[in-house]
Parts: structure tokens; C-alpha cells; sequence
């Protein structure tokens, strides 16, 4: 069986031990050659703490006695470059450092960690090294010593530095004022960062590899540390961490094969893997999207170990990401940003991306949302799209799992007294009985009074769909598609049972929706509120639009029915919208 390396990011143990490794050693030589001071960014858990690790196995002086057993094997082992174990290495990982407290607090953490460092060093390479490191309190201090320690030796120093950003953002997320007192002034990461910037000015640094998941901690840091080169949207660099559809599909298949399993198990895992994790582009051009490493050896760990695919999608260690969104959803247009990409609404398009902006920025950008939206793209829960006929670039969600993220935090956001239970409550009667009734009633109580009291850009079944949508999530029954292309069309809202669910008794579900204005029906708020649901059906407003979501349904059954066979067991509904006060609905 394979062994896959699920929470391991030590290249070292990850060969020596015989893990499942997707080699990616053919970008060492791209990364050598593009500059030497670097700055790589992708979401959290993508695979840079295993880049950060592979490099310094490459570069390590102490390890040039076991290259041919860790690299001969690898793209880089069989054409090596003329720099391999050439270097002292240092690595520092800020997600180590603890953001509570006081600035005092973290400053002293942030210098424990450095230390700490320093030691391992110091420990493992004193016999390269002709002068003592001393080790001080003040980090600072330490680094010199070790620096002028280095410029005594033949050798020099390659610094690794993990998740930069890390401790910063965690900071930032909570309070934008102590934030302020690490990156500006003498805030300690700008004072630590300009001392690694002195540290690569002749003094002992001749290469650093930094990585993390924004460029705004850089950017509020800049005068501090400007000479890093951004290489994380240069084309070459797309896939250098996460997976592409090939290595995921030949592993499927190579599972299946080991454990026994029939092959419709492999098509149906493959399957579920590329609707709920694929998705990512990182280049404006890249034409394959990537898989995220840690949810993929998530699923492929158990679906090895279980014969059966996960029923929780989302890795729990990918959890945190809530709290991004919830951030960013405070930020100028942050709320609309969240609600026109769970409705995949065009209007999430940038002209490009924001490479640098720090946090006054962003918080100050009363009518520009192009920095929020560059913001989710860095943290992973927006990626490249397409382009619009203007040639913005637009931004849409990557996969399903993500999409979860963004309806939970739409209704938190929107609805923060309404509990998980009781939206759950009325969900489920729609799965298990196809009736639609008490769902339509919950939106008209809970959604119509918060849309209408809010000031949204649009106004039309968009609005609806995407309050359905969020209600109705569920990644761990259904496959949840939002306007998926069937046929020549688009179906509003498509909901089919997970192929690994089909034991349970739910149903597939189609709604389309359509919306009208008070203006079109010639009523006011007050008048339709005060109708029946009888009197506001045998309005012929509301019968032309019911008819034409009748005739869409009756396309798109056949075209489901076709593709599912008769494993579905679908029921179709059609939803009129009158303004956000009624609606009417019919299963059809």
C-alpha cells in the first residue's frame, strides 16, 4: 500500500521513509536562476513548508555525503546544478511565533524563535564554522554574531523563512492598531526584516527563500525589506506546489489497483476529488488547474485506509480559513465581494491583481473592491477565472469545498441569530420529503428582511438563488452546483446525491427561480405582504414567470435523467420571487 505523507512537510523523511512524493525538484533550477532574494506565496496548507524543506536538502552542505540517496532519483538529481550542498542553511517558520499579547509579548517570541534557530545552527555546524556564534537575548545581536561567524567561513547562508506572514496576520485579523505596532516604525518584524535585508548586503546572506500566503505584511513592511523579487504569479512557478489532474488521477487508479477495489470506485473517488478540491490557477494564462495537496492526500489517505471516500470533504486542519473570510467580509465591499462570488455573479473582476497593498489600503478603499477581492485570491477562497468582454480578469470560487465556506459565513453574516439546527431543520424536510414549503416560508421570515434593508447592487433572482444556496449547502449528502451548464442552458440550482450517499433516502433537487419587481406586479410591499399565497399565484405576472421555469425544468429533466440514469431521483421546483417580501413556489 502507499504510504501518504498527510501533515508531513520534511522532504528528508518523506524519501528516506518511502512516502508517496509528487516530484516537483525540475523548479530548483528556475528558482536558482530567476534571482536570490524571493518571495513565493500560496494559500495555507498548499505545500510550501515541503518546498522550503525540499530546498534545503538540495543547498545543505552538511548533507552533500547522501545527495545521490535523497535527489539521484529526481528530475534535479539527474541534471543537478553546480550549487547543490554549496551552503550553510538556516530556516526560520513564523507560524511558530505566538501572536497573543502585547507587542512586548510577541517580541520576545518572535526573538525566542530566532534564537532557537540560531542554536540549532550553531549545533549542527560547528565544525564549518571558525569562530563562535554568541547567543544574546536580543535576536538581533545573535544574527550578527552568526552572520560574522559565516563571513569567516568559505561558506555562505541560505535563509529559509516559512509562512512570513503568519503571526502578522493572525495580529492584523484582530486588531488593526497592534497590527500597526509590528510592521511600522520599529515594529519587531519590520526591525527583523531589515536586519536579514542588511544581513544580504555582502554581510553573509547570499540567498533567501521566503514564503507566505499575501503580500500585505511586505507591503507595510516595504521600506523595511524592498528587495525581494515576487515570483508567485510568474507563469513558470503555477504548479510548483499542489497537484495537477494527471498525478491525482494516476494515484486514484494505482489505489484502486493495490486495495482490490472495482473501478467504478476509483472513477466515483476521482470524481469527488476533482468537484470538491480542483480549481486553483495562480498564472493569468494557465490553462490547468491545481489541486490542493493537503485536501487531496486527505481524501486519497482515507479512501485508502476506510474503502470509502471521506464524508466530511473539508479537512479539519482547513478550518481556519472561516476566520479569513470572516475578516475580509469587514473590509470595504466585503460583504457584497462574498455574496456576488457564492451567486457567481460576473461582477467579481479585477483589472488585475493587487501584488502589493497593505492594510490602510485595503481599509481606506471605500470604492475600489479590487483589493478585498485580491485578498480572498491570496488566501485561497478566490482564484483566476476567465476574462470579461472589457478584459478585466474575473474571480470565481475554486471548488466545492470552498464554496461551503462562503454560504456558512453568508449566513452567519446575514442571519447571526439564526442557528445551524434550525436552518438545518428546514433544509431537511426538502431533502426527505420534497417539500419545499417550509424552506420558501423560513426565507421570506429570515432572508426578505435583511435583503431589503440592505443596500445590494443587483435585485433579481441572483439575490434569491444565492439566499437558497446558502440555506441548502451540503457537501456531505450532494454534490452542489450553482447554475451548472446542462445541455445548452444553465439550471438555477442543482443538487445531486453524492454517488458514495445513494444508501441514504434523499432526493436529488432542481429549482429554477425567477423574480419580479413590486413595479412589474403594480403593488407595494404592504399590499403583497397582504395576499394570500392563492391571490399572489393568480396574479399573471407571477403565471408567466412560472410557466417559464415550468418550460426550463421540463429541458433540463431529461437532459439529468439522461446523464444519472435511473439511480435519480429527482424532484424539480419552480420559485417566483415577488421583490424580497413573497414568493410562490410549485414542484413541478
Amino acid at each position: 500500500m502507499l504510504k501518504f505523507p498527510y501533515g508531513i512537510s520534511d522532504f528528508y523523511q518523506v524519501v528516506t521513509e518511502g512516502y508517496w512524493y509528487v516530484d516537483r525538484t525540475e523548479y530548483i533550477r528556475a528558482v536558482e536562476e530567476i534571482g536570490k532574494v524571493l518571495l513565493f506565496l500560496r494559500p495555507r496548507r498548499f505545500g510550501k513548508s515541503l518546498w522550503l524543506s525540499t530546498l534545503e536538502n538540495y543547498y545543505d552542505v552538511a548533507k552533500a555525503d547522501e545527495f545521490e540517496r535523497l535527489f539521484g532519483h529526481l528530475a534535479i538529481g539527474r541534471n543537478p546544478t553546480p550549487l547543490h550542498n554549496k551552503y550553510l542553511i538556516m530556516r526560520w517558520n513564523f507560524s511558530a511565533v505566538d501572536p497573543s499579547g502585547s507587542h512586548e509579548e510577541i517580541k520576545k517570541s518572535l526573538f525566542n524563535h530566532v534564537n532557537d534557530c540560531i542554536r540549532r545552527f550553531a549545533a549542527r555546524y560547528r565544525g564549518l564554522l571558525p569562530d563562535e556564534i554568541v547567543i544574546s537575548e536580543d535576536a538581533l545581536s545573535s544574527l550578527q554574531s552568526l552572520l560574522t561567524a559565516v563571513q569567516l567561513s568559505p561558506y555562505r547562508l541560505y535563509l529559509l523563512i516559512d509562512e512570513y506572514d503568519n503571526f502578522a496576520n493572525e495580529v492584523m485579523t484582530a486588531s488593526t492598531e497592534r497590527y500597526e505596532a509590528l510592521v511600522r516604525g520599529e515594529g519587531v518584524l519590520k526591525t527583523v526584516l531589515k536586519a536579514v535585508k542588511d544581513g544580504a548586503s555582502g554581510l553573509g546572506i547570499d540567498r533567501i527563500f521566503i514564503t507566505g500566503v499575501s503580500p500585505v505584511v511586505m507591503s507595510d513592511v516595504t521600506s523595511g525589506f524592498n528587495i525581494a523579487k515576487d515570483i508567485f504569479l510568474r507563469r513558470p512557478f503555477n504548479n510548483l506546489c499542489g497537484f495537477m489532474e494527471k498525478e491525482v488521477e494516476a494515484t486514484v487508479q494505482q489505489v484502486v489497483r493495490e486495495c482490490g477495489y472495482p473501478p467504478e470506485e476509483g472513477a466515483q473517488a476521482m470524481e469527488l476529488i476533482r468537484t470538491f478540491y480542483n480549481g486553483y490557477r495562480f498564472h493569468y494564462t494557465a490553462q490547468e488547474a491545481v489541486y490542493n495537496p493537503t485536501l487531496v492526500l486527505y481524501f486519497l489517505d482515507y479512501f485508502q485506509e476506510e474503502c470509502a471516500s471521506p464524508e466530511e470533504m473539508l479537512d479539519s486542519n482547513l478550518e481556519m480559513d472561516r476566520n479569513k473570510l470572516e475578516y475580509a467580509s469587514r473590509l470595504p465591499h466585503g460583504k457584497q465581494l462574498i455574496v456576488d462570488a457564492l451567486g457567481e455573479e460576473a461582477t467579481v473582476s479585477v483589472r488585475r491583481l493587487s501584488q502589493r497593498f497593505g492594510v490602510k489600503r485595503m481599509l481606506l478603499a471605500k470604492k475600489d473592491m479590487s483589493f478585498a477581492a485580491s485578498l480572498l485570491y491570496y488566501l485561497g477562497v478566490l482564484t483566476l477565472g476567465g476574462r470579461t468582454p472589457s478584459g478585466r480578469y474575473t474571480l470565481r470560487i475554486p471548488n466545492l469545498v470552498v464554496r461551503g465556506l462562503y454560504a456558512d459565513q453568508m449566513r452567519e453574516m446575514l442571519l447571526p441569530d439564526v442557528t445551524r439546527d434550525d436552518v438545518e431543520a428546514v433544509a431537511e424536510v426538502l431533502y426527505t420529503t420534497g417539500d419545499i414549503g417550509p424552506l420558501c416560508e423560513f426565507v421570506e421570515e429570515k432572508y426578505f428582511p435583511v435583503f431589503s434593508n440592505r443596500d445590494y447592487r443587483w435585485a433579481n433572482e441572483l439575490t434569491v438563488k444565492t439566499a437558497f444556496l446558502s440555506l441548502l449547502f451540503n457537501d456531505i449528502l450532494y454534490i452542489m452546483d450553482s447554475e451548472p451548464e446542462v445541455g445548452r442552458g444553465y439550471a438555477d440550482l442543482v443538487m445531486i446525491i453524492r454517488p458514495d450517499m445513494r444508501r441514504f433516502e434523499v432526493l436529488d433537487i432542481l429549482i429554477e427561480f425567477k423574480y419580479l419587481s413590486l413595479d412589474e406586479v403594480g403593488l407595494t410591499g404592504e399590499g403583497v405582504r397582504g395576499m394570500s399565497r392563492e391571490e399572489l399565484r393568480s396574479l399573471p405576472q407571477v403565471e408567466e414567470k412560472l410557466a417559464q421555469a415550468r418550460t426550463q425544468l421540463g429541458k433540463y429533466r431529461p437532459l439529468l435523467e439522461a446523464k444519472y440514469g435511473d439511480l435519480l431521483r429527482l424532484h424539480t421546483y419552480a420559485v417566483v420571487s415577488l421583490g424580497f417580501d413573497r414568493l410562490v413556489w410549485e414542484e413541478v
